[in-house]
């Protein structure tokens, strides 16, 4: 397979899917659920932070943020990505590049940056997302 234009734009969507996933207030369980699809079973997804890295499964991932997204603490949270690229390789892709967030937690308005890479293959189904990571900006780590 080549890489092209078409297969740029669906990977680009599904990036946009997976941060529009993680949005506050009405519709979360719906864009979670499209987040579950996007996702293969056996995906892994990691936090790392300037801490030990937490490594998640798919529903470990989902389901507490979705109890936070849902609960009434976090308001007007959003998670945007800021610019990246993507580069294909016969059934594999990927994505890296910089993001951005904001909300209300517990009154408290807050803001944040950091830099994610979403990993791609090509399933009988389309392609799927198999592996995120990310870190958030900190006292010596900023996005230039």
């Amino acid at each position: 397979m080549t890489d092209s234009a078409a297969e740029h734009v669906e990977l680009e969507r599904m990036v946009d899917a997976f941060f529009s996933a993680f949005t506050s207030g009405e519709g979360v369980g719906a864009r979670l659920d499209v987040l579950r699809q996007l996702l293969i079973p056996q995906a892994v997804i990691v936090r790392t932070c300037g801490g030990e890295p937490a490594v998640y499964g798919v529903e470990d991932f989902i389901a507490p943020r979705q109890a936070l997204l849902e609960g009434g603490t976090l308001t007007g949270f959003h998670e945007w990505a800021l610019g990246g690229s993507t580069e294909v390789f016969g059934d594999i892709a990927h994505w890296w590049g910089s993001y951005a967030k904001e909300g209300v937690q517990d009154g408290v308005a807050f803001t944040g940056r950091g830099r994610k890479t979403i990993q791609f293959i090509r399933t009988t189904e389309g392609w799927r997302i198999s592996a995120a990571a990310w870190d958030d900006e900190r006292p010596g780590l900023t996005i230039d």
